[in-house]
């Protein structure tokens, strides 16, 4: 038996007695975030713990918690951080990165470029495809980097090429990271995974529907509209029908992955058949980039390298700009590798899906499951909640053999056999690949245990009840926290960390479906993603122009707030008889 501090029941009104000053109060260690990041750009991780040091404060003294007990929660927190999440991330970047320290990664980048030469069509398969399927397995800027360098290579304007990359990297933001978002909102919530997946792979095809859409319009306006909305439309369904079909009847952590790979091959058999009615180039794009003109005149653009680090995720190594040839820079696609080079160059992703999918064999699954996973009472922690009943958090699962970064660390060695990498070599990798990622733990663990502790503490009680005041107009409300959570924070992981038992919390009081508004958390949040100051940061230096961050935003700001809208919509209908039959 674990030790237990002093028993500690929850109080909804702590300060003075009143609900709105205590949930006043509550919101403070979040504002605080904001403000630090949005205001002040404060680094996230200095951000993450100052809040994180507010709200261990505001739990003790105004919500009388016991010392322990708070230590005990934050320190819960900082461990589901770690295990299961940062664990999927970590790995996840490092098998991307095995392939960027080879030539294999330059010969998939060739082989999308050399489907098409035409820059409308390349924006779907570059930014929208290929981008999924980096945001699968890297995320954090990597895939609108690449994306990006990539479509400059091909011939498109740098500015161009940063809004394109931008805007695609929405749809599968939900689903990136292996998923690590909708567990990060399982961790907090404690909905069943299968119920969040489910929801949010009813609410975000609808966007990836209409995404490439409106990459074909940002390319080449109406004319890209009218010539390519055949392979934009198919493209969307596809990738939307694949994220629906994953997520809820195959494996949560691979629906990215399926699904760009199924919209490749759903443009290449198109393109067998059909072609735009005529091939838009690098001199043939509607339109003027009249901000990157007068950026240029003004010396800020810088083309010594797409990319700037391998903070980036490597875009400088992985040759997709840097490496390319002359066809590619003067609008002329790329010559198709042989085929055995192709197999070996998407083989970790093909790796990753039969990994993954032997592992949801049922005398596998089960197997794993017995012996790879232990459930425990968190040592420090005898919390109830206003009812009297014992919170979640009392209990935490450990599921080592079966989780996805375990899963994902197999797929990398067996990617290393494939490329015959020395285990030196892959060692280095890791290595700096935890050196990349290094001010990103930091900042995933602290506002993992800033989430754990205003949970525990109930704070985050108050503030959902405060909320919950608004009654049906929650659902409003709802998407929008979602999308200003990842604008400021540039991670829907973070984002569903701090909000997610939040929206949980005044569904229930609303009388609302609290697996909808947790989902819809994260599916309205992907959309606050292109104008993080992060995202926008990586994508100015990808394209090599300097400062070019607030032009970004101009540009995406519209975009952004009408898919909100547009998901909203959805949103509040499945809150209602309308649509409330696609809640599971």
């Amino acid at each position: 038996m674990s030790p237990r501090f002093e028993p500690f029941q929850q109080v909804i009104d702590p300060i003075a007695g009143s609900l709105a000053l205590s949930a006043m109060v509550a919101a403070l260690p979040l504002l605080l975030l904001f403000v630090l990041l949005g205001v002040f750009r404060v680094r996230a991780p200095k951000a993450a713990i100052a809040s994180l040091l507010l709200s261990i404060v505001l739990a003790i003294v105004g919500w009388r918690m016991p010392f322990g007990q708070v230590l005990s929660a934050g320190a819960q927190g900082a461990f589901y951080a770690l295990f299961p999440i940062l664990w999927i991330l970590i790995n996840a970047l490092w098998v991307y990165k095995l392939t960027v320290d080879t030539p294999w990664f330059e010969v998939l980048g060739r082989t999308i470029r050399s489907i098409s030469n035409d820059l409308r069509i390349l924006a779907i398969l570059v930014a929208f495809c290929f981008g999924a399927l980096l945001e699968a397995l890297a995320g954090f800027g990597a895939p609108v980097a690449i994306s990006a360098a990539m479509l400059m290579a091909a011939g498109m304007k740098p500015l161009k090429s940063a809004i394109v990359a931008l805007l695609a990297n929405t749809a599968p933001v939900a689903f990136g990271a292996m998923a690590a978002p909708i567990i990060a909102l399982n961790g907090v919530t404690g909905i069943p995974l299968h119920d969040l997946s489910s929801m949010a792979g009813r609410q975000t095809p609808f966007v990836a529907v209409l995404v490439p859409l409106i990459l074909v319009f940002i390319v080449d306006g109406k004319r890209g509209l009218r010539q390519t909305w055949p392979v934009a439309l198919v493209s969307g369904i596809v990738f939307g029908l694949a994220q629906f079909l994953a997520s809820n009847f195959f494996v949560v952590e691979l629906t990215d992955v399926v699904a760009a790979i199924l919209t490749v091959a759903a443009v290449l058999l198109m393109l067998r058949f059909w072609q735009p009615a005529e091939i838009i180039g690098m001199n043939d794009v509607a339109g003027s980039d009249a901000a990157d003109v007068a950026l240029v005149s003004a010396g800020k653009q810088t083309r010594t390298g797409y990319g700037t680090s391998s903070g980036l995720g490597g875009v400088s190594r992985g040759g997709a700009a840097a490496q390319a040839g002359t066809p590619e820079k003067t609008g002329g696609a790329a010559v198709r590798p042989p085929n055995g080079e192709v197999w070996m160059a998407v083989a970790p992703y093909l790796i990753i899906m039969a990994v993954f999918s032997i592992a949801q064999i049922p005398v596998v699954k089960s197997w794993l499951t017995s012996v790879g996973s232990v459930t425990f009472e968190w040592p420090g922690l005898d919390a109830v909640d206003p009812d009297g009943h014992p919170v979640s958090a009392h209990k935490f699962k450990l599921d080592h053999l079966k989780a996805t970064g375990t899963l994902l660390l197999i797929s990398g060695m067996i990617t290393m056999a494939l490329y015959r990498l020395a285990p030196r070599r892959g060692i280095r990798i890791y290595r700096d690949t935890l050196s990349q990622l290094r001010w990103t733990i930091v900042t995933v663990t602290s506002v993992l245990a800033l989430a754990f502790v205003m949970n525990v503490s109930g704070q985050t009680n108050s503030l959902g009840i405060a909320l919950a005041s608004a009654g049906g107009f929650f659902a409003f409300i709802s998407p929008l926290l979602g999308w200003i959570g990842v604008a400021l924070t540039g991670s829907d992981t973070s984002s569903n960390s701090l909000f997610g038992q939040l929206q949980v919390t005044a569904a229930q009081q609303t009388g609302l479906s609290p697996t909808l508004m947790a989902a819809s958390n994260s599916s309205a949040g992907v959309l606050g993603k292109m104008l993080s100051l992060q995202n926008l940061a990586v994508a100015s230096a990808a394209v090599g122009l300097d400062g070019a961050e607030s032009v970004l935003f101009r540009k995406l700001i519209g975009w952004s707030l009408a898919l909100l809208a547009f998901i909203t919509i959805l949103i509040v209908l499945q809150s209602t008889p309308v649509l409330g039959w696609m809640v599971p």
